[in-house]
């Protein structure tokens, strides 16, 4: 049985059609890319597997139980963990509080909560950041800020939308390194990312999306040749 499995969902806004019919699981310990263009619905996808937004249509499932219709709160203590491609810190409180907000899921103890986030943070590399404010923080570190308190729910499958993003050329490859350290632990992933070279490194299969719709769920080797791909996403530079 599949970790998570999306079937069919479905999600309007007004007369657009943001997912249609997108179907697609995640195994237990497997990381999942998901690319294609902007206005594809990658995000929308998200927000609809995590209970942000209600799906029109379809299902979706954790350990074989529906899920569609909890509320986010329901969906993380379910063990699904998010990030977001806005980041939107607690910027007056400190970075060891940020992570105890998300450590609060799973406790009322202010101690364990504490615990919990020193041991998040170790993890992400801000051991030495934690009374620091977030608002001090780079955009590499906020981004591993958000990594932390997504971890201090104890999630068994992490959706991380464009953890490179926004960040500069040097900072990329220890945020790359990162995410492989959160998949050897055992930890599920589904990834969206824009930066190809990135998401080559890291999926084990990409699900690929265009106009709301997936176009193609294959291995990465098989996606760079996949035309459809090639035409609504990676361009003439990628046909063989």
């Amino acid at each position: 049985m599949s970790l998570l499995t999306v079937s069919g969902l479905t999600k309007r806004f007004g007369g657009v059609i943001a997912n249609r019919d997108v179907s697609f699981a995640v195994a237990s310990g497997e990381l999942v890319g998901v690319i294609g263009p902007n206005g594809a619905g990658k995000s929308t996808l998200f927000d609809l597997v995590t209970g942000f937004q209600r799906a029109d249509a379809g299902r979706v499932t954790l350990d074989g139980a529906d899920v569609t219709r909890l509320r986010p709160d329901e969906i993380a203590r379910r063990g699904v963990a998010r990030t977001f491609q806005k980041l939107r810190p607690f910027s007056d409180m400190t970075v060891l509080e940020n992570v105890m907000v998300g450590a609060f899921l799973r406790t009322a103890d202010v101690a364990a909560a504490r615990e919990a986030a020193h041991h998040a943070l170790t993890s992400v590399g801000l051991a030495d950041r934690v009374d620091a404010h977030a608002r001090g923080l780079s955009t590499g570190q906020r981004k591993r800020l958000e990594l932390a308190r997504a971890l201090a729910t104890r999630p068994r499958l992490l959706l991380l939308d464009e953890v490179t993003g926004g960040v500069d050329q040097a900072t990329i490859p220890g945020l790359v390194r990162l995410v492989r350290e959160l998949h050897a632990g055992g930890l599920a992933l589904v990834v969206i990312e824009h930066n190809m070279r990135v998401i080559m490194e890291l999926a084990q299969r990409i699900v690929a999306l265009q106009l709301g719709e997936v176009i193609a769920d294959a291995p990465p080797s098989e996606i760079v040749r996949n035309p459809r791909v090639i035409d609504a996403y990676l361009g003439q530079a990628w046909r063989p």
